[in-house]
């Protein structure tokens, strides 16, 4: 095991980036940056022992800025969408730019945790590198002083730890995930529509066109939605079904609820498989949710690395998360981080071939 610094450019706010690899003995790769505490590659290899890198993502660190489709970028404070911007918290009304769409908060904001630097440390015995960024009171309109870590961790046995921190000195909403985008055939490699997923769900959070929940947790019994059993991602994508068909640009967009049997318990959440290269990828979490995103937005005009360009469907996202808009619904899992309390959650991408 091994880790690797070196200097990665600037972001186009002209702040200089560091980017570490973190390298096992398996032959996996993971390079991460400062800017957005942003997963940049991560190469395996299939079952023939070639390697690939499985996620989307841009060439430099000045092309992760504004606009863009949050390849592998830590998001928050606040990941997925506030309705209208709005939350009300210990009898005090909230406004956050609504730059979802012009209609709600997406993502943390106008400019995010994604858009910001994070100090790093370097922990060799761990193989392991922490990211650090400490939040001012106000930014982007939540309140308190916010410190929030992510330490990224790859083991001898193909798992890639994600293990996120929080503390606060006011109460704020809080829901930490990453955005990465897979594409278990290789980044480059076009429509993900044959690549097969498994869902431990039973249940998902439906919404309007634009993302709000209605504010029920749905069955996906009998629906296009339902994943228990394995199906390609391509197979009922365009769905005659109205959560699918009401979307801006078709697909799946949806948080589905993780079937867990302790609240916080680290949980199989996801399995996704490439039956040609033959790369698995199982997803742990002790998250509520996973935000399940087929690359909707991807429209063949984003000029990735080695100059491909992402192609509609060319990635899907697994975000482990809380449910959205969750600050405004108290029938969903608490999102409100208090003083005193530490937030801690972990995710776990783990690597095999069949």
């Amino acid at each position: 095991m091994a880790i690797e610094k070196e200097s990665f450019g600037k972001t186009p706010y002209g702040e200089a980036v560091e980017r570490f690899t973190l390298i096992n003995t398996n032959g996996i790769r993971v390079r991460i940056m400062t800017h957005g505490a942003t997963l940049l590659s991560i190469e395996t290899p299939d079952r023939d022992g070639n390697t690939a890198d499985i996620a989307l993502g841009f060439e430099t660190a000045a092309e992760y800025g504004p606009d863009t489709p949050y390849f592998g970028s830590t998001i928050g404070r606040f990941a997925n969408r506030i309705a209208h911007g709005k939350f009300s918290l210990d009898g005090k009304d909230y406004q956050l730019a609504l730059n979802g769409d012009g209609i709600h908060a997406l993502h943390g904001g106008d400019r995010g945790f994604d858009k910001r630097i994070w100090t790093a440390d370097v922990f060799e015995a761990e193989n392991a590198v922490r990211m650090t960024y400490c939040s001012p009171d106000g930014e982007e309109g939540y309140t308190g002083n916010l410190e929030v870590s992510v330490m990224y961790t790859l083991t001898e046995d193909n798992e890639l730890k994600l293990d996120y921190t929080a503390i606060t000195d006011q109460a704020t909403p809080i829901n930490l995930t990453n955005h990465c985008y897979f594409n278990l055939a290789g980044h480059d490699t076009g429509n993900i529509g044959k690549q097969i997923l498994t869902m431990n769900a039973d249940r998902f959070v439906p919404t309007d066109g634009t993302g709000t929940p209605f504010g029920e947790l749905r069955s996906v019994e009998g629906t296009p939605m339902d994943f228990r059993a394995s199906h390609a991602i391509g197979e009922r994508i365009n769905a005659d079904y109205e959560c699918i068909q009401c979307l801006k640009s078709p697909g799946y967009d949806h948080c589905y609820c993780i079937n867990q049997k302790v609240e916080g318990e680290l949980t199989f959440a996801a399995r996704a498989e490439d039956p040609v290269s033959g790369r698995v990828m199982e997803v742990f979490t002790t998250e509520p949710g996973i935000q399940f995103y087929s690359g909707n937005f991807l429209d063949g005009t984003d000029q990735g690395k080695g100059g491909c360009l992402y192609a509609l469907h060319g990635g899907f996202c697994l975000e482990t998360q809380h449910y959205p808009d969750s600050p405004n619904r108290p029938q969903f899992p608490n999102t409100i981080l208090r003083p005193g309390e530490k937030l801690t959650s972990q995710t776990i991408y783990k690597f095999s071939v069949v």
